[in-house]
């Protein structure tokens, strides 16, 4: 709660016509706050001048005054970034007049009769007043917060895909080159070996490898898929082809043009997006059946993923270490789209991306698929 101390220093800007009632008003504020500074002001243009110039703490006004009234004196003070408090001390307003000055933004009303209960009014204006600033800070605070979180969710996205980057050419020019040179080697061995025992081996040890080579193929498709360098239609047909080997579920794949032309940084995303859901559709869904439509009309990218399975409970969707899905949603979000997740019990799973194309920006996301 706002106290004001007898020894405090109020500016108070006083818009009064009336010589007694400036007076009146100067006495029982000084008498209540004897540093306060009350300065007395009749005429619209002074006032405009003088709340342009000086700092105040609280304004009272009359509600008539010659040739005009307090709510002309209030529209002046309401184009201000921060409005200060503003009080009615009136002989001649009524309560309905008064309650509707008070949804314009004028922080309270006193009768003239009531006169000495001002400096009460004053002190509670002025503690609505710094309690409505402390929040608006504190809104602004949670903005900026809320805007660094987003800054710093987009620069890690683009870290980790940058970094899945780098691994993948690596598990690419090294570890897979240096697998298949030793392949190469060993089924030559298997060839010339005199002896059978070292033939079996030899060609145990071909498998082995082939099988190794296979797995960092794959690894490095998870990481960086170089099958987005020949568009998103391409790369999700390749995620639905690979998803279907895997678990023998159809899927059907429906798209408006083979031709999408998508900025690179949301290719990613509808490509991780895609990745992700078919990836949770095998764990969990247990569904038979899979619909997958790509469209781009509009200027909107949107990517609807949908399966017949058991649908995911609530009470999953909510788990605070559901990271997948809220994954999911942050990176729509990042590229300027959302993500809608519609689920049912034993009835399947919807999942929708939409992004629209038209303010699409690249960014350095885009560097996850350059060489």
């Amino acid at each position: 709660m706002v106290t004001i101390a007898p020894e405090q220093h109020l500016q108070i800007l006083h818009l009064e016509d009336s010589l007694a009632d400036q007076d009146l008003v100067q006495r029982i504020l000084h008498k209540a706050y004897p540093l306060s500074n009350v300065i007395p002001v009749d005429s619209l243009e002074l006032f405009e001048e003088l709340i342009a110039k000086k700092r105040f703490d609280i304004i009272l006004a009359d509600y008539r005054l010659n040739g005009f009234t307090a709510l002309d004196a209030w529209q002046c003070v309401a184009r201000s970034r921060h409005p200060l408090p503003f009080i009615l001390v009136s002989g001649a307003i009524g309560e309905a007049a008064a309650v509707d000055a008070m949804r314009l933004g004028i922080s309270d009303y006193l009768l003239k009769d009531d006169i000495t209960r001002l400096p009460h009014v004053v002190a509670r204006a002025m503690e609505v007043h710094q309690a409505k600033q402390e929040k608006e800070a504190a809104v602004a605070e949670l903005a900026e917060s809320q805007k660094r979180l987003v800054e710093l969710t987009a620069h890690l996205q683009s870290s980790i895909e940058n970094e899945r980057a780098s691994i993948a050419r690596e598990i690419h020019d090294d570890i897979g080159g240096a697998l298949t040179a030793v392949r190469f080697d060993v089924s030559w061995i298997s060839r010339h070996a005199p002896d059978i025992e070292i033939q079996r081996h030899a060609n145990a040890a071909v498998e082995m490898l082939q099988h190794a080579i296979g797995a960092s193929q794959r690894i490095m498709m998870d990481l960086r898929p170089p099958v987005l360098e020949q568009g998103l239609v391409a790369a999700i047909r390749w995620l639905v082809s690979s998803f279907e080997r895997r678990t023998g579920v159809p899927v059907r794949l429906s798209v408006s043009s083979e031709d999408m032309s998508v900025p690179q940084d949301i290719q990613v995303v509808a490509y991780r997006t895609t990745q992700e859901a078919l990836t949770n559709i095998t764990k969990y869904a247990n569904a038979t059946q899979v619909a997958i439509d790509l469209s781009d009309q509009e200027n909107v990218l949107t990517l609807e993923i949908a399966d017949n399975g058991c649908g995911i409970p609530s009470e999953d969707r909510n788990k605070p270490k559901a990271f997948g899905l809220k994954g999911l949603q942050e990176r729509a979000r990042i590229a300027g789209g959302w993500l809608d997740i519609g689920s049912q019990v034993g009835k399947g799973t919807c999942i929708t991306l939409t992004v629209p194309l038209i303010s699409s920006r690249p960014t350095d996301r885009d560097e996850v698929i350059d060489d």
